[in-house]
């Protein structure tokens, strides 16, 4: 017996392996269950910190079931694993970065670009070990960069382009060995650009001292962009071998830089900086230029009192020539082979002068320091205003660089000026003014405000019962109606440069307002087509576009209002990932008569089947493929009035319900 129990497996052995292995997985299992719920915590701090989201991308991020991993823009390693990837990317989000991402420690991806994000970038972002893409870039991020951002060990792109960040570039940065892209550009950063302490570095030297050698260490740096900035002194030795653009737009004393700002503006844009751009001034500087020799204080003033000769008799002579209208000469600013170096363009002063001007200061009173904003894409910022004689305003922004601003750009500026000046209907938004400054540079035009917001948010964000049938064919009608005094009772027309429910606003009592937020989409283009356009008279006020060019905007128009009609009976989307396109959708249904009830929206009640079908041969007749066989918007709107009753007669035989809502609408 002893000899049979001697050779039987070690029994306890083996229970303390399973045991020790069942603890191992229960470890892992709690700390995976720990660190998702520290994940979980530090992306609801983040929406906390969103004060806006418009597009309701941050809707489904509820902590109801403790996992972030089914979360709109966010990924993780495995399922209910760790966030590794955060990606919301053009979602015109609003409001602060909060410092608890810094909690997550498995975070790869970092990508809140193209949004309107303001205040500082927090120093906890330097605690992701991990993080490998960083892009904050295009939003309204201010302060100076973090040099805890020197701790990201891994990350091998960092892009903080056209943001207001201000401050010194961190020397710190030099640390990170596997950077490839670095974007600075477009911020308002000073000093310069912390280079080498030595005249060589070597890449494999003590990353982690503290006496590293600014930007210079960093062996895998190939694309960096530090133009137009406020950035002096001399560009660093180590990084030349950059292309020469990457230093542009700003204040260098260097032979490699091109394009520096003018003296003035880094003077400026350097207030903060002690002694200027050229740094403290020493005394040994201020002895040297006493003893600059006579003569060349003699040839100094002598060239001084010819050139103030040469300016009095030139302004004398084009006095002269300038009799009765004056031309605007305006040369190019920004030089380019591409364009013409110089053009003279003629506008009419006396128009320019009649136009209602505003100053930058007032516009940031009325605009609570320009922190109000309602609206945002790459060309443009819109905020909300209450100017000081107390009608509400929007504010439109250019989102335009002085380095970038050619005169090409300012020709097209003034043109629109003039020509959204001359608009004046009820259901066009009304032009208050414009603000034209160079200090700050700033180019922007102002509206009378909408307070009920757009179309687009009634339609598809707001409650069905606010917008019933009997306001949709308020608006409707108020839509073609603004669009036949811009395509018929204008010379010359007026098209707008992307209709959609985005540029219908509706007032208190839901009377519909057009904007033509879009326009500048064309001239911040870098397209062929639009260099075209500027090449040419059409871009020059006194010469309109082509009759095809203008014929065919009018045309896209139309069509453009035939989707949003379909949208105002269907409340469906122009187009969703899902479903495709509305016009495709609907295109069943419009040719079969009996089907065009499908159309209607389901939260819709006391809907008129008469409407309906003057709606839909509309629609039909709108969106049709061949642009020559769309009718004007004379047409259009005349079946619109005649087939549409909304008479207080036809409105209180339909419904005593309907009777009491006519009177609130109208």
């Amino acid at each position: 017996m002893s000899g049979r129990w001697a050779a039987a497996p070690p029994v306890p052995s083996l229970l303390k392996v399973l045991l020790a292995l069942q603890c191992g997985v229960v470890f892992l299992q709690c700390s995976a269950a720990s660190s998702m719920s520290g994940d979980v915590s530090a992306l609801l701090a983040f929406k906390r910190a969103i004060i806006d989201d418009p597009h309701s991308v941050l809707s489904d991020w509820t902590d109801a079931d403790g996992n972030a991993c089914d979360w709109h823009g966010v990924i993780c390693s495995a399922p209910q694993g760790s966030v590794i990837s955060l990606k919301l990317s053009n979602s015109s989000l609003k409001g602060f970065i909060a410092p608890e991402l810094g909690r997550l420690s498995f975070l790869q991806e970092l990508f809140l670009d193209h949004n309107l994000l303001f205040g500082t970038i927090p120093k906890q972002i330097g605690s992701l070990r991990n993080l490998r893409f960083l892009d904050l870039s295009v939003n309204r991020l201010t302060g100076p960069i973090p040099s805890e951002l020197g701790g990201l060990n891994s990350v091998s792109l960092i892009d903080f382009h056209s943001n207001g960040l201000t401050g010194n570039i961190p020397p710190e940065l030099g640390k990170l060995q596997n950077l490839v892209q670095l974007r600075l550009d477009r911020n308002r950063l000073k000093g310069s650009i912390p280079g080498s302490n030595t005249g060589s570095y070597s890449p494999t030297g003590n990353i982690g001292s503290t006496a590293h050698n600014g930007l210079c260490p960093s062996p895998r740096l190939n694309v960096g962009d530090f133009s137009y900035n406020f950035l002096v002194g001399k560009i660093p030795p180590c990084l030349k071998y950059l292309p020469r653009a990457s230093f542009q737009g700003n204040c260098f004393q260097d032979e490699y830089s091109t394009q520096q700002r003018a003296l003035q503006i880094c003077i400026s844009g350097s207030t903060g900086q002690r002694g200027g751009i050229n740094g403290p001034k020493h005394p040994a500087h201020k002895h040297e230029r006493m003893q600059q020799p006579t003569w060349l204080l003699v040839l100094e003033i002598a060239t001084g009192v010819l050139l103030v000769v040469f300016v009095i008799t030139g302004i004398v002579t084009a006095s002269r020539s300038c009799k009765l209208k004056p031309s605007i000469r305006i040369s190019s600013w920004n030089r380019s082979k591409s364009w013409s170096d110089e053009i003279t363009v003629l506008i009419d002063s006396d128009m320019l002068k009649s136009l209602p001007k505003l100053s930058r200061q007032e516009l940031e009173v009325a605009c609570e320091d320009f922190s109000n904003i309602i609206g945002s894409s790459p060309e443009t910022v819109v905020y909300k205003g209450t100017m000081k004689d107390g009608p509400e305003v929007s504010v439109i922004s250019l989102c335009a660089f002085e380095g970038h601003w050619t005169s090409h750009h300012e020709l097209f500026y003034q043109n629109k000026v003039i020509d959204l000046a001359r608009l004046n209907h009820e259901n066009i938004a009304k032009f208050v003014g414009y603000c034209r400054e160079s200090d700050p540079f700033s180019r922007m035009l102002v509206f009378e405000y909408a307070s009920n917001g757009t179309l687009f948010e009634h339609l598809h964000y707001g409650e069905g019962a606010q917008l019933s049938w009997l306001r949709r064919m308020k608006i409707a009608i108020g839509i073609a109606q603004g669009l036949r005094y811009l395509h018929t009772e204008l010379q010359p027309p007026f098209a707008i440069s992307e209709l959609n429910s985005n540029s219908v606003y509706v007032t208190e009592d839901f009377t519909p307002k057009l904007v033509d937020f879009e326009c500048w989409k064309m001239m911040f283009s870098k397209h062929e087509k639009a260099l075209s356009h500027f090449n040419s008279k059409a871009s020059f006020p006194g010469h309109g576009d082509s009759a095809e060019d203008k014929h065919a905007d009018i045309q896209g128009n139309t069509y453009a209002f035939g989707v949003i009609l379909l949208e105002i009976i269907s409340g469906r989307l122009p187009y969703c990932k899902d479903k495709g396109y509305l016009v495709d959708w609907a295109s069943k249904f419009l040719q079969e008569p009996e089907e065009i009830g499908k159309l209607v929206d389901p939260e819709l009640s006391n809907v008129r089947t008469e409407d309906l079908a003057v709606l839909c041969s509309v629609v039909s007749r709108c969106i049709d493929p061949d642009p020559s066989k769309r009718p004007s918007m004379q047409i259009i709107t005349g079946v619109l009035e005649n087939g549409i009753d909304l008479s207080a007669a036809a409105i209180l035989k339909e419904s005593s319900l309907a009777w009491a809502e006519l009177a609130l609408a109208l």
